[in-house]
């Protein structure tokens, strides 16, 4: 650290220097918020996804989760919905906008019979627009 000598003083002995001290105080109260914050913004249903080689997408702000867990559950964000209820829970949730992409996960033991019944019930109500969701690897 340096040290300052008296030159700087006005007539009345005040420095006229910013301490920055609260505002890193501040700043690692912030950070450490943020941390504890963003892991609860995210979806939180657990399903084990295939991997996938392709580069990540950009996310929109608010995205709409489809999953569907190894017993067959699905799932629009944090809320259970059955096959029949699916595509009104979805209309509520996009606000009726088919144009909406719909970010479709299932775990790796569902069965392809399962992952068509649901994409063709998409597909009938509109919802064309279907991004599917894998886990990212490491190519070396």
């Amino acid at each position: 650290m340096a040290m300052r000598f008296n030159e700087d003083l006005d007539s009345n002995g005040e420095m006229h220097e910013i301490n920055v001290t609260p505002f890193i105080d501040v700043m690692l109260v912030l950070l450490i918020i943020f941390m504890v914050a963003a892991p609860l913004a995210t979806v939180d249903v657990r399903v084990n996804l295939p991997a996938s080689t392709s580069a990540p997408q950009p996310r929109p702000e608010k995205p709409v989760y489809l999953s569907i867990k190894a017993d067959k559950q699905l799932f629009i964000g944090n809320n259970a919905v059955t096959e029949e209820t699916l595509i009104n829970a979805l209309i509520a949730q996009t606000d009726g906008k088919k144009e909406t992409t719909v970010f479709f996960q299932a775990d790796k033991s569902v069965d392809y019979e399962t992952l068509m019944r649901v994409m063709d019930k998409l597909r009938q109500a509109g919802y064309l627009k279907i991004g599917l969701m894998g886990m990212e690897t490491v190519s070396q």
